[in-house]
């Protein structure tokens, strides 16, 4: 059986992995990742195009400086899309999303089997934990980049409101990126706080066991003469 200190520590790392799943399942719940402004122009009249999306659902509103607006729309992104470039990198970035998740989950359970047992030596002992954390936080960042560059370089609200308003020029966009976009910091935190609770295991550990290999000169000397 694991000794009560080992036991507290890996709990406490089980709680920040278990943290990191359930950001992760909000992540993908949520729809507040980017708003995008994106103005326009049309025979009409001038205005502008709000766009607010997550990886699964979004909405768009219209607001024209005169004239009459188009009713706002709830729309699937992955469906509006069709074939797109911009499709195919969406779809990546939520394969990257579940990769994240997957693994956190893993260094949940792995964390937790260790706070019950003694699987030390083996990839089901802290190797197995710090793998599965550098994973999900490697695929996090990549996750964070490929969505902004979808975003940014490839276009991906600018496609998504000529696909809603066929009829309007854009005149440029702006983005800002919302609370389910910055979450992903949360996980990265998370994730490293997950390993640093280890490394610390480790070291106390090492530690120990130095103090238990003391050489024979600094036992007593009553100790040696016996």
């Amino acid at each position: 059986m694991p000794t009560t200190k080992k036991t507290l520590m890996f709990l406490s790392s089980f709680f920040t992995s278990f943290g990191s799943f359930v950001v992760i399942c909000s992540l993908l719940a949520t729809q507040a990742w980017v708003t995008s402004t994106i103005a326009i122009s049309d025979f009409a009249s001038n205005g502008s195009i709000v766009i607010n999306y997550g990886l699964f659902r979004g909405n768009s509103i219209q607001e024209l400086d005169q004239g009459l607006a188009e009713s706002d729309k709830d729309f699937e992104v992955l469906g509006k899309l069709n074939n797109s470039s911009q499709k195919t990198l969406h779809l990546v970035v939520i394969l990257f999303l579940v990769l994240s998740l997957s693994t956190s989950l893993l260094s949940s359970g792995f964390t937790f089997y260790n706070s019950i047992s003694n699987p030390y030596q083996t990839f089901l002992g802290p190797v197995g934990i710090y793998t599965w954390n550098g994973l999900s936080t490697s695929f996090i960042l990549l996750t964070m980049i490929l969505f902004v560059g979808n975003t940014q370089s490839n276009h991906l609200s600018e496609e998504l409101s000529q696909i809603l308003y066929p009829t309007a020029m854009h005149k440029g966009a702006t983005h800002h990126y919302g609370y389910s976009f910055w979450l992903m910091f949360l996980v990265i935190l998370l994730n490293i706080i997950t390993v640093v609770i280890i490394v610390f295991y480790q070291k106390a550990r090492y530690q120990r066991k130095q103090e238990q290999r003391k050489p024979m000169e600094y036992a007593p000397r009553d100790g040696i003469l016996f």
